[in-house]
């Protein structure tokens, strides 16, 4: 049963309170984090604070984002459960394709480089919020469930009146209007492995002549990603250690490795390509500390790491993917490497030095 307009500003102004009370006691506890506490999305956490410096813009996602190079230099995040990714730059080079009732979009650039499943992205808001440097501004976009897909900050390089004009502009002209919030539906079940055809799989894996391919190959056979891997042949997916990507980001830096490091979520993934210099572990934490580049990775929540090898047109290229406990992806890395050229062989001897997976490295 649907809820009156007075019954939604009540609910709004009690989990405001409860927001109001949390912060009280903690600080400097993340929207993310508070929101979860309350039982609610980020999103609708939002919807409770308009006003507090909190405005809801326009749900003309497309038009936002084309919008965003104005604001100069920024930092560019992007985040799952296990892992955050922040790049700093500028929101050049945007294109979108709408084709067969699908939406894509894509930044390329040197700086932010970005591929958006626009299908996800639903509502916009701008933030300026307290914080130990003074009043941080943002752009949040969240999906159809309110979980967050990607953020926008300025830095005191960015060009704020740019932002306050975007903000104006984009305005909602109903801020108060009921967000009617969707949940996904569940992920299918993984078929057993005895129901799928494996001599086929490894055939298919074997013919492939580009790394997109693979995302069609699981669905073609129905299988799951680390499913497919446990049994497509140690010559092309073997299972490592769990501090694997800890290991790997250590040789790259002792190494001068340049990488490329891919986090998302359902509504964007977020690529770093070039070096990584400073590292820091902290209890339950890895990270990756440079001038245009943060990496925070969860350690204790990676549950499978798997080194990967598919055959491509320019010879087999060699991954480092990480999972966490429901076979979600958490971060997959590359070695750099330009379109036409062949796999560093510096990457290649990183990865097979990596120690193979036992339950005590599971840890």
């Amino acid at each position: 049963m649907d809820m009156s307009v007075n019954e939604v500003a009540i609910n709004k102004a009690i989990k405001k309170e409860k927001y109001q009370q949390l912060k009280i006691c903690k600080p400097k506890i993340l929207a993310r984090d508070a929101a979860k506490n309350l039982g609610i999305s980020e999103c609708e956490l939002l919807t409770c604070r308009q006003g507090n410096g909190v405005v809801r813009l326009l749900d003309d996602v497309e038009t936002i984002l084309n919008q965003l190079i104005l604001l100069g230099q920024v930092m560019a995040l992007t985040r799952n459960e296990e892992c955050v990714h922040e790049r700093t730059g500028i929101y050049n080079n945007p294109s979108f394709f709408h084709q067969n009732h699908v939406s894509l979009g894509l930044f390329v650039n040197s700086d932010i480089d970005l591929r958006l499943f626009m299908d996800h992205w639903k509502y916009c808001f701008a933030c300026a919020e307290p914080s130990k440097d003074g009043i941080r501004k943002s752009i949040q976009f969240f999906d159809k469930s309110g979980m967050a897909v990607h953020k926008v900050y300025l830095t005191p390089e960015s060009n704020e009146y740019a932002y306050d004009v975007l903000v104006k502009k984009f305005q909602h002209d109903e801020p108060d209007e009921i967000i009617s919030f969707v949940n996904y539906e569940a992920k299918p079940a993984v078929r057993p492995d005895t129901a799928v055809d494996w001599q086929g799989f490894r055939l298919a894996w074997d013919a492939m002549q580009d790394t997109h391919e693979f995302v069609s190959l699981l669905k073609q056979f129905r299988v799951g990603r680390e499913q497919g891997f446990r049994n497509v042949g140690g010559d092309y997916a073997r299972r490592v250690s769990n501090d694997a990507m800890c290991r790997v980001l250590e040789m790259v830096r002792d190494r001068h490795c340049e990488i490329m490091i891919f986090v998302g979520n359902r509504g964007c993934i977020q690529i770093h390509t070039g070096p990584v210099v400073k590292l820091n572990q902290s209890v339950g934490w890895f990270n990756v500390f440079d001038p245009i580049f943060n990496l925070h990775l969860n350690t204790d929540n990676v549950a499978g790491s798997w080194v990967t090898r598919k055959p491509t047109s320019e010879g087999v290229v060699s991954a480092l993917e990480l999972f966490n406990s429901d076979g979600e992806t958490i971060a997959t890395l590359f070695g750099k490497r330009r379109p036409g050229e062949e796999e560093q062989t510096l990457w290649k001897d990183i990865l097979a030095e990596l120690p193979a997976y036992s339950l005590t490295s599971a840890a």
